[in-house]
């Protein structure tokens, strides 16, 4: 039974100093002690839990699948500890946050700030990367996306803001090549585009109509944010999401292009393990970002 929670804080720190000898050193301890609780927790799981080289330790597939498990239980302990140290119910522990790179760096880094400055006892991971991550699995709290259908129905999804793609470009380059006033006109522009997706852009009109169009890319990028710099040079007409493109808008910096039509909807939303057992820190998280977006809509 794993019922001590000296083995179990021992793997954490072992595996995360990637050394017995670090792990001693970072808990008080000698590395006698450090290497009998390890013993003894291998013992009692029956499994080996962690890979042991001469450069560096790493944890077993079986080791990292109980390690999700005990940071999971050590983080609701050190939670239950705070509330009943400071007898106030407010966010504790480490708030681990993967957004796409570009949205988080302008728009969930900020509030992650201000969250930190509101709240001492909450410490912030964020991790920026525009790939999918598994919230089901573990390895974050919360994962911020646009656009919704993006995770198996086992991930929980809120909804943080209305959000749809449209075409933009800067006033400099519609002077020098022209105003399309219709889809069809695209086809004599140079487009811009992110990542490797040669699909037709679909493009709805306020009619209802949807119209496809050839959309070969003059130039490629797989960073929304270098994406977006060429857009603002002049070099073509970018779509992209109303939320990454309403403060350039407002500035003058970039154009709205043929605003009859957009590319459809992509809501911003929130993905996480399970509603019904949320984290202080996770929901207080979301209630930041829904509360920014209906404060400041990014349009």
């Amino acid at each position: 039974m794993l019922d001590d929670l000296n083995e179990l804080r021992t793997l954490q720190q072992v595996l995360a100093s990637g050394s017995l000898t670090a792990a001693a050193n970072a808990m008080g301890v000698s590395l006698a002690v450090v290497s009998k609780r390890l013993a003894t927790l291998e013992r009692r799981t029956g499994v080996r839990l962690v890979n042991r080289t001469t450069r560096r330790l790493s944890p077993t597939e079986e080791g990292a699948r109980l390690m999700v498990e005990i940071d999971r239980v050590l983080e609701a302990i050190r939670q239950g500890e705070e509330l009943l140290a400071t007898g106030r119910d407010e966010p504790v522990g480490t708030l681990r946050v993967s957004a796409p790179v570009s949205f988080g760096r302008r728009h969930v880094a900020p509030i992650l700030g201000e969250l930190t400055r509101r709240y001492p006892q909450l410490t912030i991971s964020l991790s920026l990367d525009d790939k999918m991550v598994d919230v089901v699995g573990g390895a974050m709290d919360v994962a911020i996306r646009i656009g919704g259908g993006l995770v198996d129905s086992s991930a929980a999804m809120r909804k943080i803001a209305d959000n749809s793609r449209i075409l933009v470009a800067s006033p400099a380059y519609l002077d020098r090549r022209g105003r399309p006033s219709v889809p069809s006109d695209l086809r004599n522009h140079d487009l811009l585009r992110y990542g490797d997706s040669v699909a037709p852009w679909r493009l709805h009109g306020r009619d209802g109509t949807i119209e496809s169009i050839p959309a070969p890319a003059r130039m490629r990028v797989d960073n929304g944010d270098a994406l977006h710099d060429w857009c603002i040079a002049g070099l073509g007409i970018m779509l992209k999401s109303t939320i990454d493109v309403g403060h350039d808008l407002a500035a003058g910096r970039l154009e709205h292009v043929l605003p009859d039509w957009n590319g459809g909807d992509l809501p911003i939303v929130a993905l996480f393990p399970d509603r019904a057992n949320m984290t202080r820190k996770a929901r207080v998280f979301l209630e930041a970002m829904v509360s920014a977006f209906q404060e400041s809509p990014r349009k």
